[in-house]
């Protein structure tokens, strides 16, 4: 596993951890549908978000947020829209999708979670 990738893992497992606090099921992880991959989609009653999870190395010149391109979000609408219609409109109660956006820094021992509800419309 490439630093990359194990450092993405670790901001993943962070936000999981987060959202469990929150009172959310996590559902997966790493969901591949087809070419398109959503890094953690949880639910909370009838609510089910979708979040996309950045980090940066530090010393980067790029906020995390900012790596969240026009490009990145339309992906992200359309790989929402596919779990919808293959796995989400089975389930009855789920009332509704909303796709979160998650900042990760490992600072000094620490872990930091920055966390924007409805971050892409």
């Amino acid at each position: 596993m490439t630093t990359r990738t194990a450092l993405g893992r670790l901001a993943e497992t962070a936000v999981a951890d987060y959202l469990v606090a929150a009172g959310y099921d996590v559902l997966a992880r790493n969901l591949r549908l087809g070419a398109l991959e959503l890094d953690v989609v949880a639910r909370r009653g009838p609510l089910v978000v979708v979040v996309e999870v950045r980090t940066r190395r530090k010393g980067s010149m790029q906020r995390p947020f900012e790596s969240v391109t026009y490009t990145k979000r339309l992906r992200l609408k359309r790989a929402v829209r596919r779990l919808w219609r293959e796995q989400l409109a089975k389930m009855r109660d789920v009332q509704r999708v909303r796709i979160d956006a998650a900042a990760v820094s490992f600072e000094g021992g620490e872990t930091k979670v920055e966390y924007v509800e409805g971050a892409v419309e």
